[in-house]
């Protein structure tokens, strides 16, 4: 099942690029470059499956990026890398607070629901927890 996320008025992407989108993100935090094979490496897939997601992302505007060059975030890109990331954490940070479940357990299931969830129903989350 392919769900599609409204970045803009005329930008839409799928579950899958958001994976990309965040990975670039959470790698971007930790070192000065990201590459294709990092993205590979971190999503435990291959390198030409990572450069077609790249080249899309790139189409949309989402990432720059160069032949064999790294992969930067464009704004539009890293507003919505951050905001994936940040739905992921909250929603793992609710499985596992919450409702006690096991911390790679939350984690599988946070990468399945951050993609169906409302901003709406995460900040319902972040206030039950906050209170």
């Amino acid at each position: 099942m392919v769900i599609n996320m409204l970045v803009d008025n005329d930008i839409c992407i799928s579950s899958a690029l958001e994976d990309y989108l965040e990975s670039i993100y959470e790698i971007s935090k930790q070192k000065t470059s990201v590459r294709i094979t990092d993205i590979a490496l971190a999503l435990k897939i291959s390198k030409p499956s990572v450069n077609r997601a790249v080249n899309t992302l790139k189409k949309q505007g989402l990432v720059s990026h160069e032949p064999y060059g790294d992969i930067i975030l464009t704004e539009k890109g890293f507003e919505l890398g951050e905001a994936v990331y940040h739905r992921h954490t909250m929603i793992k940070k609710f499985l596992v607070n919450v409702h006690h479940i096991p911390e790679d357990d939350a984690e599988k299931e946070a990468c399945q629901i951050e993609h169906n969830i409302s901003q709406n129903t995460v900040e319902k989350m972040k206030s039950f927890m906050e209170n």
